[in-house]
């Protein structure tokens, strides 16, 4: 894609979802953001590494995404989500629809930084062949 091609838009026009400042600024997001920082600057960010090394397993960014998603998850079963279909107001349904709009992206964009493109493909595939047979 040639520069002419994409959309510039100023930083004071950018908007982040409800608690996103909150957890990007959060102490234990801090380590984290000085590697981005360091990586971005084209600095060695072996420093930054140390210290997130150093954060305990459920202090990390991955734990916190995994135990939500294991959090929000867990009792997951369709029979609920039926029920609330058929009682909510379409304008409700537009604002479930609008939280869970970025969701499988952002899952995807985790698991490949983390396993992989072919892993996470993989996973992406085999979860949408179970949800079809659900």
């Amino acid at each position: 894609m040639a520069d002419d091609d994409i959309e510039r838009i100023p930083i004071h026009k950018l908007r982040q979802e409800p608690g996103a400042h909150d957890l990007a600024t959060s102490p234990d997001m801090r380590p984290y953001l000085e590697f981005i920082k360091a990586v971005m600057q084209d600095h060695d960010p072996s420093p930054e590494l140390e210290a997130i090394r150093q954060l305990p397993f459920e202090r990390r960014y991955v734990w916190r995404v995994a135990s939500a998603l294991k959090w929000g998850l867990a009792d997951c079963e369709s029979m609920s989500v039926e029920a609330d279909k058929e009682t909510l107001t379409p304008e409700d349904i537009a604002k479930v629809k609008e939280l869970l709009k970025f969701r499988p992206m952002q899952l995807a964009i985790v698991l490949k930084a983390l396993v992989g493109v072919e892993e996470m493909q993989r996973m992406m595939i085999e979860a949408i062949g179970m949800a079809n047979q659900a």
